[in-house]
Formats: structure tokens, C-alpha cells, sequence
């Protein structure tokens, strides 16, 4: 029997620093988040972060919390359940980190007879902190407690049509009636040597003006390469004017070297440059969540007009729009009838 698993981020269960500190505890101590060794990982995150960082997070995930909840989780439960109304096969929900494990979601389909299970991690860009550290610990999970059950995982949709459609349309109904001077394009920010460790060549990806431009199959696991190719295909479906957009990394940590520009930085350049009546869309997000509502809705608009801008408009994610909905679900209704020897092939 087939069944799907939708799996996010994750969040605390509340905003009070204890919760934060314990969902930051997991989060941090990922080895794909936080890549070094582990005993130093631990003396960062255990002997430093956590001592220092959970209060402040606290104050951020308050600000944005909603009376039902985080609005990570119930967003994307409430986008699981319009899915599970279309689809062919059971849907169920988990989420990387937190108390809404990948472990409950599988046990879920399991109880429901489901041994066949299409893992779709709600990214649309690979990055070895998203993607791949959602597809090892389904794997892990898989293999420690469902010895029987085979996983299928859905590809990184970044440039797929449907996406790409969607995502455009969304932003093309909220830049109605909206004099804008440039659209910018927000991506959750990576280390660089995040790209370089997911380059299976171990050569192409240098970082610089052409690699993203030259063809390499490094490219199937690069995540600076896929975040401009989105912006390049929603630029096109919308013709946006060349000069009128670009691209920028958010939420970056520590003092390594992450994808450049900063979306900070870009907010202070802007009015600078006579820039003053910004959109903001961050596609690298189907839900919103902090990154979205704290980091870029509330401090981005803050820290743009206090630079000289204007006019600040955020776009929201895709969230539960019934557009988004009918796509994924299409996409799992087509997987529902595919034999495994089709899959394979």
C-alpha cells in the first residue's frame, strides 16, 4: 500500500525560551547543519549557543507566534489536510526537528497499512542542511523501525513547470496595483563550503560568476545554482524587466563565509541607489515561518526604512494556497499509480 510523508522544518512547541533551547539543541547538533567535528560542535552549540541564543530567539518566535500555535506547523497542517482531501493515498505530516517527528509520521502511514511511502521534503532546493539531513534521517528511521517499508523520494522542484507557475503566480496577483522600483528574491543563506562539500565533481563548483552558468552535474546538488535558476524561470514566466530584481542570501550564522550578497546588506544598499519601493518574496520556502515572518516581514521592513527606503511590500510563501495544493497533489496522485519498476527506471 502506498502512502506519502510531507516533511518540514520543524519548530518549538512555545516560545518560551525552555522550549526554544531544546528545539535549537537538536536543530544545531545536526552534523549537516553544523559541519565541523563533533566534539567542536558541541562545545559551540552546548558550551556557547544554547547559554546565549535561546532567549533571543524566544523573543523572535513570540512576535510572530499565532493563538493556534507555530505558524510553521499549522500551516503546514492545514496544508497536509487539503492534500489528504485530494489525494489518492494516506498523507501524513513530519517535521525534521522537534516533538512532530519523521519517526511519527512514518509510524503513522505504518498503522495505516502503508509500506510504500513517497518522502517529499518540503523544500525546493537541495542543501545538504534541508534536503539531505530530511532524507538520512528518513532513511535512519526507516531502517531502525520499518524494516519493510520502501521509501521513494521525490527531486528537488526548484525549476519544476508547476512550481515555477504557482510560485509566479502568487507573485504576480500581489504586484497588482503595486509601483515597485525592484523585487528581491530572498534565499535561506548556506556556508560556502556547504556548496563545496555537496559537489559530487569535488571541482566544478568554484563560487564565483560561472560556474552556476556551466553545465555540470554538480548542479543536481547545488543549492546557490538552483535558487538562481528559480528566480531565472519565475523571471521569465513573468517578464520582469532585466535590472528590476535580484538575488540574495538571508539568516546566515557565525563568522564562515556564506552565499553572497546578504539580503541585510541588499536592504541597506537599496535606498542607496534610489531603490525605495521594495518586494520581498523568499522562494526558498513553501511556508512561512521565522525566517519569513520575523526576519524578513517585520526586521527587513525595519531595517530598510531606516536605510531610506519607502515602500515595503513582503510576499508570502506558497503556504496552503489551493494552487500549491492541487499541484503537489497531482504530483502524488501521479506517483500513486506508478509501478516500482517505472520508478526505478
Amino acid at each position: 500500500m502506498k502512502g506519502v510523508l510531507l516533511i518540514n522544518l520543524g519548530s518549538p512547541d512555545s516560545p518560551n525560551p525552555k522550549d526554544v533551547k531544546r528545539y535549537l539543541g537538536e536543530f544545531l547538533m545536526d552534523e549537516r547543519v553544523i559541519d565541523v567535528p563533533k566534539w567542536l560542535r558541541t562545545f559551540l552549540v552546548k558550551g556557547i549557543i544554547l547559554n546565549t541564543r535561546p532567549k533571543k530567539s524566544a523573543k523572535a518566535y513570540q512576535k510572530i507566534w499565532w493563538d493556534e500555535g507555530s505558524p510553521l506547523i499549522i500551516i503546514s497542517e492545514r496544508f497536509q489536510e487539503k492534500v489528504q482531501a485530494r489525494a489518492k493515498v494516506p498523507v501524513a505530516l513530519g517535521m525534521r526537528y522537534g516533538s512532530m517527528s519523521i519517526k511519527k509520521g512514518l509510524q503513522e502511514l505504518h498503522d495505516k497499512g502503508v509500506d510504500d511511502v513517497l518522502v517529499v521534503p518540503l523544500y525546493p532546493h537541495y542543501a545538504m542542511s534541508s534536503t539531505e539531513t530530511v532524507i538520512e534521517k528518513t532513511k535512519e528511521d526507516q531502517k531502525k523501525h520499518f524494516p519493510n517499508m520502501d521509501l521513494t523520494i521525490l527531486p528537488s522542484f526548484y525549476k519544476h513547470p508547476d512550481y515555477i507557475r504557482v510560485l509566479s503566480e502568487k507573485i504576480k496577483t500581489h504586484l497588482e496595483g503595486v509601483d515597485y522600483d525592484h523585487i528581491l528574491f530572498s534565499y535561506h543563506g548556506i556556508p560556502e563550503r556547504h556548496i563545496r562539500k555537496s559537489d559530487p565533481t569535488k571541482s566544478h563548483c568554484k563560487i564565483d560568476g560561472s560556474c552556476c552558468n556551466t553545465p555540470s552535474k554538480a548542479h543536481e546538488y547545488c543549492y546557490r545554482h538552483q535558487c538562481f535558476e528559480t528566480t531565472k524561470e519565475v523571471a521569465k514566466y513573468l517578464d520582469l524587466p532585466g535590472g528590476k530584481y535580484s538575488d540574495s542570501f538571508q539568516s546566515r550564522l557565525g563568522g564562515d563565509p556564506w552565499l553572497k550578497p546578504y539580503t541585510d546588506k541588499e536592504f541597506e544598499r537599496f535606498p542607496e541607489e534610489g531603490k525605495k519601493n521594495l518586494v520581498v518574496i523568499t522562494p526558498a520556502f513553501v511556508s512561512d515561518c521565522l525566517e519569513t515572518l520575523e526576519e524578513i516581514a517585520m526586521e527587513g521592513e525595519e531595517e530598510f526604512k531606516e536605510a531610506g527606503g519607502e515602500h515595503y511590500k513582503h510576499i508570502p510563501c506558497l503556504n496552503d494556497d489551493d494552487s500549491w495544493v492541487k499541484v503537489m497533489t497531482r504530483w502524488i496522485n501521479e506517483w500513486s499509480v506508478t509501478s516500482k519498476e517505472e520508478v526505478t527506471a
